[in-house]
């Protein structure tokens, strides 16, 4: 049965104001290439849209306009297969990529998504 250890992460929320969905997919779907999950009918009426990152999950969650605040610092770090090709098609798309500090072992930089919230995309170098 286990003594109720963590096995790993099964979703990460970020937040978006309402009438964020197609917006959401245009990104996270459209431009990163995530594949949408459908959402449980019961869950479906709160809004917000879900996506497979591996064998997670990435939840984009509605908050009421007046408490959706975007995470400029808590962010998801993304592993990529090709860190360059995702940097130049973000680019392509008029998307601000922006370098940080360098971290050992790994090749990284940050966008923000269409609401503002702060995203990590890191490849092993």
């Amino acid at each position: 049965m286990g003594n109720g250890e963590l096995l790993g992460i099964a979703h990460v929320q970020l937040a978006a104001p309402p009438g964020c969905e197609a917006r959401a997919r245009k990104f996270f779907s459209g431009l990163l290439g995530l594949k949408e999950v459908k959402k449980p009918e019961n869950l479906r009426k709160r809004g917000g849209v879900w996506f497979q990152v591996g064998s997670q999950q990435l939840h984009i969650g509605v908050e009421r306009e007046q408490d959706f605040h975007p995470n400029k610092k808590a962010h998801p770090a993304f592993k990529v297969s090709n860190l360059l090709a995702l940097r130049e098609r973000l680019i392509s798309k008029n998307v601000q990529v922006v370098d940080d500090e360098p971290l050992e072992g790994f090749d990284r930089f940050y966008v923000s998504d269409p609401f503002g919230n702060r995203l990590e995309f890191l490849e092993a170098t």
